[in-house]
């Protein structure tokens, strides 16, 4: 059953194209290719755009389904796609979007999930067994995202979207928690507050023009848009913060406070303060003036180990990227690694 979706939905889209999620299999992409599925912006619709298949669609739309002429369609009958994650995670909810969708969408839909180890083809995932259903056959409405919460702690490398017996879905969305490879994170200092290392955003004073997730995706960004933007403040007595949860308890050892893109809403100063396993604080930055269109990089002079950072800003405006580069303590570590084992066994 569908249900609220403003809880979930403040985690990272762990399928997203920027954040390196792809859609590497589908029994049928006859009018719009699946690809679109995971694309970062919203799906778009022009009227009266046809194309040799038909109305070009923003989205993953199959031929209409026909079984033998006068046999009764069978109940299986579905169409397929399958995603792989940009990053492995634990799944708290999935929106199927069926935006523009209004007379081809698909009646119902299930979502399943499997771990993969390595890079095996699109096509012997495809065929795998064990897939683990994440969201039992439901009811969607047409244009319109339709959330669906996910009640499970195992960790996931790909996802499988069943629509029954076809049509059309807009954007697939998997927000979760990254649980990337120990291995990556043993491999010396790292961005902790990456997503793709398993960093994400706790909180925010305000996301008006755009998530704050955005911060911590990996490599540059490419316009304003990617990055976090907060409305213009009218009062001097506050200003804008976000917090980020760091993969892990660590030291951390240099921070990247990166405005590129922003000229004329870029934050006057910004400062950094680590919060210890037990909530209390410690200041890992002072207060910093911050220039417009510029990466900032600073050294921090600190032993403390803390398990998340909040970055204010003075007053507000826009970032384009957050790196917190460190190592994870050894509880930490043994901590994540008694986790991933749980997960294997």
């Amino acid at each position: 059953m569908s249900v609220d979706s403003t809880d979930f939905t403040l985690l990272p889209d762990l399928a997203v194209r920027s954040l390196g999620g792809a859609v590497i299999w589908a029994n049928d992409e006859s009018f719009a290719e699946r690809e679109n599925l995971v694309r970062p912006e919203e799906s778009t619709y022009q009227p009266a755009t046809f194309g040799h298949k038909g109305q070009v669609y923003d989205g993953w739309e199959t031929r209409r389904r026909r079984g033998d002429i006068g046999a009764a369609p069978e109940t299986d009958d579905c169409d397929t796609a399958i995603v792989r994650l940009g990053v492995p995670g634990v799944i708290h909810g999935v929106v199927v979007d069926t935006a523009w969708f209004k007379g081809n969408y698909p009646p119902e839909v299930s979502v399943e999930a499997i771990v993969v180890p390595g890079y095996p083809s699109a096509e012997q995932v495809a065929e795998l067994e064990g897939w683990v259903t994440i969201v039992d056959r439901s009811t969607v409405n047409g244009d319109s995202r339709n959330p669906f919460s996910v009640d499970s702690k195992r960790r996931f490398t790909h996802v499988r979207l069943r629509m029954f017996p076809d049509g059309g879905v807009a954007r697939l969305r998997v927000h979760g928690v990254a649980k990337p490879d120990l291995r990556w994170l043993d491999a010396g200092p790292f961005d902790l507050a990456a997503l793709e290392n398993g960093g994400s955003v706790a909180d925010c004073s305000n996301r008006f023009y755009s998530h704050p997730q955005n911060i911590l995706l990996p490599g540059r960004a490419r316009v304003m848009g990617d990055g976090w933007e907060t409305a213009r403040r009218r009062t001097r007595d506050d200003n804008d913060w976000v917090q980020v949860r760091l993969a892990g308890e660590g030291v951390l050892t240099m921070a990247e406070i990166d405005t590129s893109y922003f000229l004329f809403n870029s934050p006057g100063a910004g400062a950094l303060t680590g919060i210890r396993a037990d909530g209390t604080e410690v200041e890992l930055l002072p207060r910093t003036v911050l220039r417009p269109d510029t990466r900032h990089r600073f050294l921090i002079d600190s032993d403390e180990a803390v398990t998340q950072v909040r970055l204010d800003v003075f007053p507000d405006g826009g970032l384009a990227r957050l790196r917190l580069f460190g190592a994870l303590t050894e509880s930490a570590r043994a901590s994540l690694l008694a986790e991933q084992e749980g997960e294997q066994a």
